[in-house]
Order: C-alpha cells, then sequence, then structure tokens
C-alpha cells in the first residue's frame, strides 16, 4: 500500500514510453503527427549505418575503461583511506566533492583548464613551458574521447571512493589481525581479505558501471557534442540528433530500443556469472 503511489508515478513517466517506444520503434515517425508502421526497416538500416557502429565502439571503449580505471583507483582509494584513524572523513567529503557538483558546470572547469589559449597551457607558458602549445584537448581526433572519458572519471571515481570504503568498513577487523599472524602485507591483506569482503559491492559496481557506460551522455555533450568529426560520439548523442535533430524519431526509437536489449543481455551475463560463483 505504502509502495503503490510510487509504483503508479514509475509506470507513468516510465512504463507508458517504455511501450509507446516499442511501438515507435517500428515505425517511419517524425517525431510529430501520425507514425507509418514499417515493420523491420529501420533493423535493417541500422545493420548499414556506420555512424551507429562508429558510436556503438566508443560506447565499448567507455566500459571498458570505467570498468577498469576508475575501480582500480576506487579500489586504491578507499583502501588507503581505510588504514586512515585521523581526518578520514575529510578525505571522504574532498573526493565526493567532485561527484556533487552538476556535470554541465564540471564540463565548464575542465573546457577551461584544458582551453590551449588560455587554460593550464598559456599559464605554463608564461613560465616558459610550451609543451602543450597547440594541444586541443576536446578538438583533436585522436584525444577527443580520452579527454571526455578523463573528465568523466575525474567526476565519477570519488563515488567509487566512498562506496567501496563504505563496504570495507563492514568487514570484521579480527579478519585482518588473523592475516597479520600469518605474516600478511598490505597487499596480501587487499587481495585476499578486503576483495572477497567487498565482493557484492564490487558486482554491484561494475553492474551499474556497464550500464551507466551504455546511457553515457552528459559529459560528451558538454565537451565536444560527439565531434570533431564523430570522434567520440556516443549512442546516445547519436540518437538525441537523430530524434531531434533529423526529426527521425523512429529509427532514434530503435536505436534506444537496441541499447535497452544490449543492456539486457549485459544483466542476463552478470546474472549468470554470480550464480555460477555463488554455486561453486
Amino acid at each position: 500500500m505504502f509502495l503503490s503511489p510510487a509504483l503508479a508515478v514509475n509506470l507513468l513517466v516510465v512504463g507508458g514510453p517504455s511501450i509507446s517506444n516499442l511501438y515507435y520503434a517500428f515505425t517511419d515517425w517524425t517525431g510529430f503527427g501520425p507514425a507509418t508502421f514499417t515493420g523491420w526497416d529501420n533493423a535493417v538500416r541500422l545493420a548499414h549505418d556506420q555512424a551507429f557502429w562508429n558510436a556503438l565502439r566508443h560506447n565499448a571503449i567507455y566500459m571498458a575503461f570505467f570498468l577498469s580505471v576508475p575501480i582500480c583507483m576506487g579500489l586504491f582509494g578507499a583502501f588507503a583511506l581505510s588504514r586512515i584513524r585521523r581526518g578520514a572523513a575529510l578525505f571522504r567529503v574532498l573526493f565526493f566533492i567532485p561527484y556533487l557538483i552538476a556535470s554541465v558546470v564540471n564540463a565548464a572547469i575542465w573546457k577551461n583548464i584544458l582551453d590551449p589559449q588560455a587554460g593550464l597551457a598559456a599559464a605554463l607558458n608564461q613560465v616558459g613551458v610550451h609543451w602543450l602549445d597547440d594541444v586541443y584537448f576536446f578538438g583533436d581526433t585522436r584525444l577527443a574521447l580520452g579527454s571526455v572519458m578523463f573528465v568523466d572519471n575525474w567526476h565519477f571515481w570519488g563515488f567509487l571512493v566512498v562506496l567501496f570504503l563504505a563496504a570495507m568498513t563492514n568487514i570484521d577487523n579480527a579478519r585482518y589481525e588473523a592475516a597479520r599472524i600469518d605474516g600478511a602485507n598490505a597487499w596480501q591483506e587487499f587481495w585476499h581479505v578486503t576483495l572477497p569482503g567487498i565482493r557484492p559491492t564490487l558486482v554491484f559496481a561494475l553492474t551499474i558501471i556497464s550500464l551507466w557506460s551504455l546511457l553515457a551522455f552528459d559529459y560528451a555533450y558538454a565537451l565536444t557534442g560527439g565531434g570533431p568529426a564523430g570522434a567520440s560520439d556516443l549512442v546516445s548523442l547519436l540518437v538525441n540528433r537523430t530524434a531531434f535533430g533529423a526529426n527521425e524519431a523512429g529509427y532514434a526509437a530503435f536505436m534506444g530500443l537496441t541499447m535497452s536489449a544490449l543492456g539486457g543481455v549485459l544483466l542476463v551475463i552478470i546474472g549468470l556469472l554470480r550464480r555460477k560463483e555463488d554455486q561453486s
């Protein structure tokens, strides 16, 4: 009874559009007026759409990066903080502050910092250091995607630090004392005590990062808009341009449906791996 109002709102604002998207994905619809049912035409078009496959490849790179670099940084930061007895609360706040700042604000900050004309490069020029001259982090096809991921990671990894640290504080200290008695060093404590102790939280983090990587939008949109020349394009940006720029809402809906299907496949794979691990 208590949950029914929230459930009703969810069904209204999430369930309704999801069902309508399922229908429009198989139509030729501009976003206005009636839609014309076209069957699998959008699927055939998508299979030959190089822009989509380019964006999907970038999403895969995004996922691989965020499943490795921020996870490792978050684990290291949390483990280091777990061994600090004084001032730990201050460090938690400092790590978490970037996550609390709005993404558009973070993007504007880093755009200014990495601006070769007025940012860090200009400041280094004042002291005779010129190695950042003419380096356009968000305007170079070789650097754009990596620069977007760097800024997004700067914003995100503090969240993982706090998440993992909360899990580490629930590990029984007796396990660490037993490891020390057996002669374990800090690395062995981390590998044999900490990681097994936070495994459910780690699996949760890997799951949400996998799904978020398919939905990544804000930093790429604010920093590069998918450019230059599609070098940092993501599927979410392509869907946005297709639906609202080219007025091809039906085709954009099919892209979104495809990404939802990929997310479902990821959840099934993760669920099977967790079940297999629990049974072993």
